[in-house]
């Protein structure tokens, strides 16, 4: 038997085997049994291989859990320097409210010297306007005149000779101040009735 014999031989001994994998029978139109199986095998491998990036782990619970403490640190500390600069202020007003109402009996002397002309002219005169405008710079302003509208929240009247339901400032014998909205000391006055407005001409 010659090589090429041979060679058919084998060929004819070795039969060619064809898998059909098709899904869907193409005689019945159904699924076939394996079909099922390797899509679920073929989802189950897609999921194992996935990373793990949407699955909370113990590293990200901790990471969570310090971003939090952080956020409260930093609101708690924002909240003690606001509190430290409302306390800095309310020092420096209060300092500023000690120094100036120790500076009001030297303001009343001032006023009566400049009610008597002792501040019309001379060194006096010059260093009672320095310090006036000082404290005015400072917010500090005087408030009660004579015929001004009496209120008793402004007011401290020590005496009232008045009757009627509008009542006005007869004398002041202190002037009260205020530094910026803030009364710091009470005007003593005197109470009366506003004085009568003209008669109208007789027609």
């Amino acid at each position: 038997m010659t090589a090429g014999n041979n060679a058919g031989e084998n060929t004819a001994e070795e039969p060619v085997t064809v898998t059909d994998n098709r899904r869907v029978d193409p005689e019945t139109g159904e699924v076939r049994d394996g079909a099922g199986t390797q899509q679920a095998e073929a989802a189950a491998d897609d999921a194992a291989a996935q990373p793990a990036g949407d699955q909370a782990t113990p590293a990200d619970a901790q990471v969570a859990e310090l971003t939090e403490a952080l956020q409260r640190e930093r609101a708690q500390f924002a909240n003690f320097r606001r509190r430290s600069a409302e306390e800095q202020l309310q020092a420096v007003d209060r300092g500023k409210q000690i120094l100036v109402e120790k500076l009001l009996p030297i303001l009343d002397d001032l006023d009566r010297a400049r009610d008597h002309g002792d501040l019309d002219e001379g060194p006096l005169r010059a260093f009672a306007d320095k310090l006036v405008d000082v404290l005015s710079g400072e917010k500090l302003a005087k408030f009660a005149e004579p015929g001004e509208e009496f209120d008793p929240e402004l007011h401290e009247a020590i005496q009232n000779d008045g009757s009627g339901d509008t009542p006005v400032i007869g004398n002041v014998f202190r002037t009260g101040y205020r530094l910026g909205d803030k009364v710091i000391r009470h005007a003593m006055v005197t109470v009366t009735d506003p004085a009568p407005s003209d008669a109208a001409p007789e027609q």
